[in-house]
């Protein structure tokens, strides 16, 4: 998505024209390995550090624009949210210095994005998914202003033909529509680049897909999404959905395109731009002036391939191949897209060290990993991780099956360290690092963990939003401290008093655990439900789960007071209130506070895709007026 001169609606003809750049480009790529074109012996790697953008009250800043005009740094970029940024690392060589060259441009790229930012009113926070954001602040108004994002979130809504369908089962449950690709912008990354030879480049890409899963299951960082506890890292189960383009179809094989993949590499790179040409339709187009074979041809310059790499920064690989050109001559890279961002800038580079010595010293030991693993276990081990973590098990060679935990520690720590002083690592710094990674992992307290254990620790009667407004705070506190994330105490329960600003929608005060009743039950149960959950609104929902009534304390009393001695039982629907009025959980909380006035109802059903999501009472307005009552006192 680097390019920003990509078109919205694209005609016909523009497709073809383009589509037959990305044909040359790739007749181009395989000349180029034929003749050998591509720089060898040189080992580089990079980074791309994405990561969100939050005002005072620790919900997403959509103030992107304005905090790069701030930041005014090249290696600052946009993302598809105006709440995210990204950061593009300066390539390095593979030596011994690397690792702890490559944690210092860290932290003074994101130095320079902090003071931007903090004029614009934001701070930058490094987390796979920011606990306070909401459905709301996934809206087209906060999409990035630029024609690439405008034609990307076309182009997706185009082939996807309906709303997106987001279904994550985890310790909570996950369902939710939505009608664009901004769905993704709830994900962010940090992103590992490894140069390696195209003779190589099989060998290395095999194993770097083997080691997704103990990457992943000791990085995870990603357990909340829209307060919802769900995966270890949840982000592969959203980015996957958000941007899935495939029609239903009983009989049809469709593949996603966020894919992990479906078979080992065998012989070349071009096996995966050839399988995405062949599945993928075209998402973007520009107009690219090169001709790559032309170009190839004369041998004054090698042709950048443009157009092959706008359509490769539109298929999802975990494991992407990149190709560019350094210093006049064209490499390979493998992009690992799997790490979420954060915790700390020391625990991403301690996950880099792990996944860069790792990927060497099994390259070195195994060569070729098609004989020792099926391609089914590795894409399993990949799910468990998403899914558990370090509380999976994964399948490994021999065909033994073992916690990630201790195939971690066991297993690929000591080849980690074998791997890094193979690639000329200085030992202290792989020591340092794999020790950090190390300590983390036997501790089990991963970002996600220490996430997961602190919301258990703040108390219940406190709002679902403040608790994730405090957690978020906490988690930007301990980052600028800047301690790896296994030394992190659990979030304090009252270290910050609840403000204002978190309860800017409905969606952050509405209570969510709701007790309903069907319109064909008897009124019994309701009297039973308001005694027994101490409520006095229930709502009525059939058997689709719509909202069609509520029943009332006061209308639960005219009915007792009513009632025949005969004991007859009295259906729901024949004494509850019809043409509730409702209200969203994107509206702001004085438009609830109107019609609750207006109405003189004291509760407001909320409705989100033509279900109940919540329910909003005078209670949950007098518990906010005694929070920020305090407030003002303690302040």
């Amino acid at each position: 998505m680097g390019e920003s001169r990509v078109e919205q609606d694209a005609d016909p003809e523009r497709l073809r024209r383009f589509m037959q750049r990305v044909l040359d480009d790739l007749r181009a790529l395989e000349t180029m390995l034929d003749q050998k074109r591509f720089e060898t012996g040189v080992s580089r790697i990079g980074a791309e550090q994405e990561m969100f953008l939050v005002d005072k009250w620790n919900r997403p800043a959509p103030v992107a624009m304005e905090a790069l005009e701030k930041i005014d740094d090249p290696h600052f970029t946009t993302e598809l949210a105006k709440f995210n940024l990204e950061a593009n690392l300066d390539p390095l060589e593979l030596d011994a210095q690397c690792l702890r060259r490559l944690e210092d441009q860290l932290n003074d790229i994101l130095e320079i994005g902090r003071r931007g930012a903090e004029e614009v009113g934001a701070r930058i926070l490094l987390t796979g998914i920011l606990p306070t954001l909401e459905k709301s602040d996934l809206s087209l108004n906060n999409m990035t202003p630029l024609p690439r994002y405008a034609a990307l979130a076309d182009a997706v809504r185009r082939l996807r033909g309906r709303e997106f369908e987001i279904h994550i089962r985890g310790r909570d449950e996950l369902t939710t529509k939505h009608d664009s690709v901004m769905m993704e912008a709830c994900n962010t990354s940090f992103q590992l680049h490894f140069q390696v030879d195209p003779e190589s480049f099989v060998t290395l890409y095999n194993i770097a897909q083997a080691l997704a899963a103990p990457t992943l299951a000791a990085a995870v960082n990603s357990p909340l999404l829209f307060g919802k506890r769900l995966w270890r890292e949840t982000r592969i189960a959203v980015f996957r959905q958000s941007v899935d383009m495939r029609q239903r179809s009983h009989r049809r094989q469709q593949s996603p395109r966020v894919s992990f993949g479906e078979t080992w590499l065998k012989s070349s790179v071009l096996e995966i731009f050839r399988e995405d040409l062949a599945r993928f339709r075209l998402l973007l187009a520009t107009d690219i002036e090169e001709d790559s074979l032309e170009t190839l041809a004369h041998g004054e310059r090698i042709p950048g391939l443009k157009a092959l790499c706008l359509h490769n920064g539109t298929v999802y690989r975990w494991n992407r191949p990149c190709y560019g050109i350094t210093n006049g001559k064209p490499h390979l890279r493998i992009e690992n897209r799997i790490l979420p961002a954060g915790p700390t800038v020391v625990d991403e580079v301690a996950n880099a060290a792990f996944w860069f010595g790792s990927v060497k010293a099994l390259a070195d030991e195994i060569g070729d990993i098609r004989d020792q693993m099926s391609f089914g276990d590795v894409k399993e081990n990949f799910l468990s991780a998403a899914r558990q973590g370090l509380q999976g098990e994964m399948r490994w060679l021999g065909n033994r099956s073992l916690p990630a935990q201790e195939l971690i520690c066991d297993q690929l720590l000591p080849r980690a360290r074998t791997g890094l002083r193979a690639l000329g690592v200085d030992p202290e710094d792989a020591d340092r690092y794999l020790d950090i990674l190390e300590e983390r992992v036997r501790s089990r307290q991963t970002g996600s963990q220490w996430m997961l254990g602190s919301l258990a620790a703040m108390p219940t009667q406190d709002s679902l939003a403040e608790r994730l407004a405090r957690l978020t705070g906490a988690t930007l506190k301990y980052q600028q401290e800047g301690q790896p994330v296994h030394t992190w105490p659990l979030s304090e329960p009252r270290q910050t008093r609840p403000s204002k600003g978190i309860y800017q929608h409905i969606g952050s005060l509405m209570t969510t655990d709701l007790f309903t009743v069907h319109q064909d039950e008897v009124i019994d149960l309701v009297a039973s439900l308001m005694d027994w959950k101490h409520i006095r609104h229930v709502p009525v929902e059939d058997d689709e789960h719509r909202l069609v009534g509520i029943v009332t304390h006061r209308i639960l009393l005219r009915v007792l007071a009513q009632r025949n001695g005969d004991g007859h039982p009295i259906a729901v629907r024949d004494v509850m209130q019809q043409g509730v009025v409702t209200i969203s959980p994107e509206a702001p909380p004085l438009e609830a506070l109107a019609l609750m006035k207006e109405h003189r109802i004291a509760c407001l059903p909320v409705i989100e895709d033509n279900r109940l999501v919540g329910i909003l009472s005078e209670r949950d307005f007098m518990r906010l007026a005694g929070e920020l009552l305090q407030k003002f006192l303690t302040d």
